[in-house]
């Protein structure tokens, strides 16, 4: 107990502080004189302090388990290589059927190479998205608050599920239509389609994972908001400079040089990035405690899906339009 005490209040020690009975003092009032808000201190203690060698330790961990994953899945996909292969030639030969070409293996290995190894190379990543994902998010989840930490069921399915739809967009609208347009160019010159499988599958595997990739737009833009890299409203200002380099990125892994085939990939990528805009301007209002007119907001969707259904109506009913299962979906 101290002995120096303040003459006109004996009972309290000099400077009111006692140590045997007060709480030691923060480091942060120490140094500006002010306290922590007590949830900055919640948010603080909740997250898990790892030093640079734990950093690379968990990053050895986490890379080992998503080879493993991995592993099990190409196991998997290799037991079904021939149906996964049938799946995989199927546009090529909707493509080869329209202008009466053939599909060749030039080497003896080819067959092998394409069927057994590759195929299910590319079908296990797709299996083992989500896994790979989680261990993604589980990484990088210790340098969050706890209260982002719950994210980590929506960011998983949606991240995979982003990642799953862009593959199956390509693989079942732009590569399908690009092919056709592609070998119908050489068969108006007189020219006979005669492919090999290791060349298709590398266009393959460019168009379906390029457009798997930029189908993570929203994730991209979610996440360095979360991380405060960003905001929605920088992301407005500058969407010129987005829709730009989306253009750019959708001419590279666009397998044929026409616009329409450029519209197909890059219109998506668009709207997806204005979704993950959307989706960071829905974080910043739940960080600031304010809520989103979600009815208005579902009240405007509505009116914009019934002028869309009111044109194809319209088009199907006056001008004999027909609807396809293909692109563009929607001719006569």
């Amino acid at each position: 107990m101290s002995t120096d005490q303040d003459p006109s209040n004996p009972e309290a020690p000099e400077h009111g502080i006692n140590p045997e009975v007060d709480p030691p003092i923060p480091p942060t009032r120490l140094v500006t004189g002010q306290t922590p808000a007590p949830e900055e201190d919640d948010e603080d203690d909740g997250m898990l302090r790892m030093s640079f060698m734990d950093h690379l330790e968990e990053l050895r961990a986490r890379l080992i388990r998503i080879l493993a994953g991995g592993g099990i899945a190409f196991l998997v996909a290799m037991v079904a290589s021939l149906p996964l292969w049938d799946f995989v030639q199927a546009p090529l030969r909707y493509a080869i059927d329209q202008v009466h070409g053939e599909i060749i293996a030039i080497t003896p290995m080819e067959m092998f190479t394409i069927i057994w190894m590759k195929t299910p190379i590319l079908a296990a990543l797709y299996i083992a998205a989500p896994w790979i994902i989680y261990q993604i998010w589980a990484f990088i989840a210790p340098g969050l608050y706890p209260k982002e930490r719950r994210w980590a069921a929506p960011f998983i399915i949606i991240t995979a599920g982003l990642f799953v739809a862009g593959g199956a967009f390509a693989y079942f609208v732009a590569f399908r239509y690009g092919l056709v347009f592609l070998l119908g160019i050489g068969a108006t010159s007189g020219v006979k389609a005669t492919i090999s499988i290791d060349s298709y599958f590398d266009l393959f595997v460019n168009v379906i994972l390029g457009v798997s990739i930029l189908f993570e737009l929203p994730v991209v833009v979610f996440f360095l908001t979360l991380l405060r890299i960003t905001t929605p409203g920088f992301l407005i200002r500058n969407s010129r400079y987005a829709i730009l380099g989306i253009v750019i990125l959708a001419a590279v892994v666009t397998p044929t040089p026409d616009p329409l085939n450029l519209a197909l990939f890059a219109v998506p990528m668009i709207v997806l990035f204005f979704l993950g805009v959307f989706a960071s301007y829905l974080l910043v209002l739940n960080r600031e405690g304010q809520k989103f007119p979600w009815k208005a907001f579902f009240i405007w969707v509505a009116a914009v899906v019934v002028m869309i259904g009111a044109v194809v109506a319209l088009a199907v009913l006056e001008y004999d339009y027909k609807l396809v299962p293909y692109a563009p979906f929607l001719t006569k």
